[in-house]
């Protein structure tokens, strides 16, 4: 029997929002079996509108930094999830017993400089957020 928990990485191009958003509800929603972890291919910083709306729902991420991919060697992961088209296509080979899932979650920051509002903006957040929400809630259909 296993004793360890289930390791995920959920993994993006900037590790700025989207996996951090996953990781952050991955942590308030799944820790009991799950452990998970997010990081970039090319990290930058987390998104101050990422965090506001995950404190919104009750999750506090403000304390998350980006990380990039090197800084998880030696992990081994059982489930990378990529969240983004770019991660998908460039993520690097991990070892056979790790699965890989996409899923693909539409990029708010992108959406959010064509918005006219901060509202219209924020929406776009919210709604990711949700999604992204949801597919933490279902991951068991997927492992």
């Amino acid at each position: 029997m296993k004793n360890q928990k289930t390791r995920i990485l959920f993994l993006c191009t900037h590790n700025s929002c989207r996996s951090q958003m996953a990781e952050g509800w991955m942590r308030r929603l799944k820790t009991d079996f799950i452990e998970p972890y997010s990081a970039g291919i090319k990290p930058s910083s987390v998104d101050p509108l990422a965090v506001r709306v995950m404190e919104e729902a009750g999750v506090d991420i403000s304390s998350y930094r980006s990380k990039h991919l090197d800084e998880l060697r030696g992990i081994d992961f059982d489930y990378v999830i990529t969240v983004c088209d770019h991660a998908r296509q460039v993520c690097p080979v991990f070892p056979a017993r790790t699965n890989s899932i996409h899923h693909r979650f539409d990029d708010p920051s992108e959406l959010a400089r064509k918005a006219g509002t901060e509202q219209e903006a924020l929406a776009h957040y919210r709604r990711v957020r949700d999604k992204i929400r949801a597919l933490v809630e279902n991951l068991y259909k997927f492992l």
